[in-house]
């Protein structure tokens, strides 16, 4: 059941963020796999969060993180 809720939060999470940065578009199971990485990297930087609401907030922030790293790297390389 931990893994469904994981995968569920994260498609949320992961939807959430591609919302804020639109020029990115993935499919959904990227989405997804983004906001078990926001989970991770949310996880990591807050600590451990309670419910589902906390739990999608956590991945989503997370996953913004990533995004705005992505977004900062692929933003440097500029073509000709």
């Amino acid at each position: 059941m931990g893994i469904l809720v994981s995968i569920l939060v994260g498609a949320v999470a992961g939807w959430l963020a591609d919302l804020v940065f639109k020029r990115f578009s993935f499919s959904l199971f990227a989405e997804i796999l983004l906001g078990i990485a926001g989970g991770f990297v949310g996880g990591w930087i807050f600590g451990r969060s309670g419910g589902i609401v906390d739990q999608i907030l956590t991945s989503f922030v997370g996953a913004v993180i990533i995004l705005g790293i992505a977004a900062l790297i692929k933003g440097s390389r500029r073509t000709v």
